[in-house]
């Protein structure tokens, strides 16, 4: 039962939270991002929010600074939307999942190409 909870918990913060960073936001550091999933431990103290930046590694430290420094609007405007009792702290984190996919598909073409 916790764990559908947290699913559906983490979701909705993946939603709004996209919503918040391409709208309300508007600090030039951030490039264009995309959350690509949260992750709830049972108690909701803490929400790791993952991120897909496109750019450079400077595009992605800049993105970050920015969102830290927005981190307590952004948990304001969670709170007021969701409406939790205790808002979870955010974390965010870039995710390198799509850089690697996107690696090792280039690997295996280069692989089909040779032989």
């Amino acid at each position: 039962m916790a764990k559908v909870r947290t699913g559906r918990v983490s979701e909705q913060i993946k939603k709004e939270l996209s919503v918040l960073i391409q709208r309300e936001l508007k600090d030039p550091r951030i490039g264009f991002v995309t959350v690509t999933g949260v992750e709830v431990p049972n108690d909701f103290a803490q929400a790791k929010v993952y991120l897909s930046v496109l750019g450079d590694e400077e595009q992605k430290k800049n993105t970050l600074i920015a969102l830290d420094k927005a981190n307590g609007f952004l948990r304001s405007e969670l709170g007021k939307r969701i409406r939790f009792r205790h808002t979870p702290e955010l974390i965010f984190k870039i995710d390198e999942s799509i850089a690697y996919g996107s690696h090792i598909e280039k690997l295996l073409s280069e692989i089909d190409k040779n032989q």
